[in-house]
């Protein structure tokens, strides 16, 4: 995701480097440069030369100190205006109704379906509702079976009447439904098609207006580009949407529906989604997506992924554990589990400021713990909890179990010795319980 507009803004900024003040010509070129980039970002040519237009004026009134270079304060400068451009401010659902309802539209394929799977398991982890999902696509039958999938991946009910097709009757009586058995929160997923006409759009504009929905969420494919800005527009001006949710960032996107939606039909993104996973929702904050175009990661969001796996009393546990030298595979599988929970890890590591452009050229696999459980998974539940006792004979009989060649279990074990001796450090010169809570985190 805007790997390739990172690059190009990164080297828009080099020209600036060992320059010594701010000039009208320097900064020329390097808006230039950063107009291009957003062009080739499908950036519409205008919303990128107002923007740069901006950026010039801001950096050109600005006066750099010593202890700033003109590089950096450009970077700041394009930071906050990438901020603004995409909304600001992050912006909440409105859930002070009782029941919420909350309209789902967008076209055909843009994940729709699944994302009201996600905003269901949203609301119900995260915000401690009880959300009713209702299956309202009265065209596609596949549509009602994946719901009622995901409902039940999640334990959210799904209301679906498979033989009504009048979508509005359907959406009337699941909220009446739902005010009998206590939902408070009411997720219509609509029906889509693949493009935008006049059937569609009367059918959800129909549905809005008998339920009155209290948000209205478009769902866009972000890898369609400025088609999704276009179509954003069409369905803004028939149904008056209050947030817009994107899918599909992790995919081959270049950005530019992210960074101009906002812009062009002045609704904010609420929400964006990556991936297949119920629990890879993530509340849109338009201040760190830009600081990950920029190349210096999020690790605000990257804390809170943690924080949401992490429990203090399972911290208190571990830092126990360590400070007795008792730290043993089964604690190292229990960690590696809550790693793999936070969510795709080339995307986690890209939020640790400075890591992102080192590793954009590589293959990071959502599997690359598993040779590493395969291994512990093969020993005894005495191995595990003793790590001294494992021997050569042991080894060979832990490689073979896990499928893999003695050298592989050597690494890890090498890895793994290393890891306890940094722990038994910590413990010698007296890490104090945050410091050794940190590390357990």
């Amino acid at each position: 995701m805007f790997e390739s507009l990172s690059e190009r803004l990164d080297s828009a900024f080099k020209q600036l480097k060992g320059e010594g003040r701010i000039s009208e010509i320097n900064v020329a070129s390097t808006v230039k440069e950063i107009r291009r980039a957003l062009v080739d970002a499908d950036v519409n040519y205008k919303i990128a030369k107002d923007f740069t237009d901006r950026v010039r004026e801001k950096a050109l009134g600005e006066k750099v100190i010593t202890a700033i270079s003109p590089s950096q304060l450009m970077v700041k400068i394009v930071k906050d205006e990438l901020a603004e451009l995409m909304g600001g401010a992050e912006a909440e659902l409105d859930l002070k109704s009782n029941p919420t309802v909350i309209l789902i539209a967008g076209l055909q394929g843009s994940g729709k379906t699944t994302f009201s799977g996600k905003l269901a398991n949203f609301l119900k982890t995260k915000k401690g509702k009880k959300p009713l999902l209702v299956a309202a696509d009265i065209y596609r039958p596949a549509a009602i079976d994946q719901l009622k999938v995901l409902g039940e991946q999640i334990g959210v009910e799904v209301y679906n009447e498979p033989e009504n097709k009048n979508a509005v009757k359907i959406a009337e009586n699941a909220i009446q439904h739902a005010k009998q058995n206590g939902y408070n929160v009411i997720i219509i997923d609509t029906a889509g098609r693949l493009a935008v006409d006049e059937v569609m759009m009367a059918e959800v504009a129909n549905v809005k207006a008998a339920v009155k929905p209290n948000e209205i969420l478009f769902v866009v494919d972000s890898m369609t580009g400025q088609d999704a800005v276009n179509t954003a527009k069409a369905f803004n001006e028939r149904l008056d949407f209050s947030g817009v949710v994107l899918t599909k960032l992790d995919g081959d996107t270049r950005g530019g529906a992210a960074l101009t939606i906002k812009y062009t039909v002045e609704k904010p993104i609420k929400f964006v989604s990556m991936g297949e996973k119920l629990d890879t929702l993530d509340v849109f904050y338009p201040e760190r997506m830009a600081q990950r175009i920029l190349g210096m990661g999020d690790i605000t969001t990257l804390v809170e992924r943690a924080q949401e796996q992490f429990n203090e009393e399972q911290a208190k546990k571990l830092e126990k554990k360590i400070r007795q030298n008792q730290f043993d595979f089964d604690d190292f599988r229990e960690q590696l589990q809550q790693i793999k929970k936070m969510g795709n890890l080339k995307d986690l590591m890209g939020m640790i400021p400075g890591v992102g452009k080192a590793i954009k050229d590589l293959d990071i696999s959502d599997d690359a713990f598993k040779g590493i459980e395969a291994m512990i998974g093969s020993m005894t539940p005495q191995e595990r909890s003793n790590p001294d006792v494992i021997d050569g004979s042991r080894r060979k009989r832990i490689a073979k179990g896990a499928g893999k060649e003695i050298q592989d279990v050597n690494q890890f074990m090498k890895q793994f010795d290393q890891m306890r001796q940094m722990m038994k450090t910590m413990n010698k010169f007296g890490a104090g319980g945050k410091g050794l809570r940190a590390l357990g985190k």
